[in-house]
């Protein structure tokens, strides 16, 4: 995923001189902390890939003045921990301007946020964001789950003529936690661009068990994905995989097929559930596809704790995995 994302925005740049990159320890120096990117600097030079202070407000705000200049700024905040001091500006500069000008000056802006537990990153460097980023009116969340996935929404979130978070877990770059080997993927070439609110079924349910009322659809995203999978390998035939890709604008549409097809709904995401996304999410499914549902619409997230512990095995404790979702999954299909 981190070359896919590297190659994507080495793509953008040397077909749009209007693009450019920045953000702390993206330069010369160092290429990202997680290697992003790197080698971009020397190709393009420190005009147009470059390092900020660390300045979250001035890293995201800045965006709607390079927008206003036909600058279009593709940013990135070093982790999702770090994105609040940039709120403000996300919320009453980039989300706003479309809406108040009646269209005359919409923010162009993709910002690049590394999300998600692994590897005892602690309280800093370890957040799921989601849930607050989907309160904003006027942005788009993109979140990808694979290296193919990732080159193509990055593309389509550049192209979109709005501010556009893409939300990238870290635990997945290089696929180094088990069960995420499928997050690699051939790369796509350069024209290869996922239309944004586009979900994808990753796993099909075996018609028979679908027809005799056994299946179930596993709605998720992000490292959720390689948790369904695992889980659901015990349930053989029986489970449907969404990945969601793009969580505003959300495929609507396919969760409401599917859930009619399967009469059983599971939301599964890495955030603790309390006030989330997911359980928001369940609860439109639960009001407008009732009548079709054989059983509650069942979720699953982390514990809910103010922050992600640094001991890792506290950490292993606090999120989902394939044993917390296998259990959660079987209540569900034997309801």
């Amino acid at each position: 995923m981190v070359d896919a994302a590297l190659h994507a925005v080495d793509e953008i740049l040397k077909k749009h001189p209007e693009a450019l990159f920045y953000g702390q320890d993206v330069g010369l120096r160092l290429g990202g902390v997680f290697r992003e990117a790197a080698t971009l600097a020397q190709k393009y030079g420190d005009e147009r890939v470059f390092n900020t202070p660390i300045q979250e407000a001035y890293i995201v705000g800045s965006t709607a003045g390079m927008s206003a200049v036909g600058a279009k700024a593709i940013v990135e905040i070093q982790f999702a921990d770090y994105i609040w001091p940039g709120i403000n500006q996300l919320v009453e500069e980039l989300s706003k301007s479309c809406y108040l000008t009646k269209g005359k000056f919409p923010v162009q802006s993709l910002i690049r946020v590394p999300v998600g537990a692994y590897g005892g990153g602690g309280p800093y460097h370890s957040g799921s964001i989601e849930s607050t980023l989907l309160t904003i009116r006027g942005i788009k969340v993109v979140y990808p789950s694979n290296a193919a996935d990732m080159k193509g929404l990055l593309k389509a979130s550049f192209y979109d003529p709005n501010p556009v978070v893409l939300l990238e877990h870290k635990g997945l770059y290089w696929s180094k936690v088990p069960g995420t080997q499928e997050a690699k993927s051939i790369e796509p070439d350069d024209q290869y661009i996922i239309p944004l609110g586009k979900c994808a079924i990753v796993q099909s349910a075996e018609e028979e068990k679908v027809r005799s009322g056994e299946s179930a659809v596993m709605i998720t995203y992000g490292m959720g994905v390689y948790w369904a999978q695992e889980a659901s390998r015990r349930f053989e035939g029986r489970v449907e995989i969404i990945d969601l890709r793009t969580l505003n604008p959300i495929d609507w549409t396919a969760i409401v097929a599917s859930v009619k097809k399967h009469g059983r709904a599971f939301v599964l995401t890495e955030e603790p559930l309390l006030n989330s996304f997911a359980e928001s999410l369940a609860g439109r499914i639960s009001k407008e596809c009732f009548s079709y549902l054989d059983a509650p619409v069942w979720t699953l997230g982390a514990a809910d704790l103010p922050a992600v512990p640094l001991n890792v095995d506290l950490e292993k404790m606090m999120l989902p995995n394939t044993e917390k979702v296998a259990e959660a999954l079987g209540q569900l299909l034997n309801y």
